[in-house]
């Protein structure tokens, strides 16, 4: 099972890799990975995607509270949240296939963001399914470039009451 988890630590040099370090030493994957600074810059928030069972999660967030640097850990398991994820991608875009390409991101809803004689960069955010989808149909038009985010989160303020566009 994926759990998503939300660190807050201290904005200093060091503390991703004791963070990666803990991962790597207990053999806990980290999916995926996205830290930025918070409205403090002193404090960063990093959101991290792993896999297991309860038990693993109970032991991440246990040896996560246990490092110095570490302010916060929250756990979105059952929790009323918005995920996104972004990607971009660099298609191939010949004479044959440049309107399929900008039918597909209109339907996505994916920016295009560069142009150039031979290829099209667009830009989608979503959830990782609506991503997943969106890269499955373009795999056969030919795929030069790729690169993807990692997970971000937010609870929403009003527990079922809020809706995701």
């Amino acid at each position: 099972m994926k759990h998503v988890i939300s660190v807050l630590v201290d904005n200093e040099a060091g503390v991703l890799t004791r963070v990666s370090g803990l991962f790597s030493g207990r053999g806990f994957n980290i999916e995926s990975l996205s830290v930025a600074p918070t409205l403090d810059p002193k404090i960063s928030i990093m959101v991290i995607t792993t896999s297991g069972n309860e038990q693993v999660l109970e032991q991440i967030k246990k040896q996560l509270n246990k490092l110095i640097n570490v302010i916060k850990v929250v756990d979105y398991v059952g929790k009323d949240c918005v995920q996104r994820e972004m990607v971009l991608i660099k298609i191939q875009a010949r004479d044959e296939n440049r309107a399929e390409v900008l039918r597909i991101a209109e339907i996505f809803r994916a920016k295009v963001v560069d142009i150039c004689p031979k290829s099209y960069t667009l830009e989608l955010t979503g959830d990782k399914n609506k991503l997943g989808g969106f890269i499955e149909m373009l795999k056969p038009i030919g795929i030069i470039d790729f690169i993807r985010t990692g997970t971000v989160v937010m609870e929403r303020e009003m527990q079922g009451g809020g809706v995701e566009l």
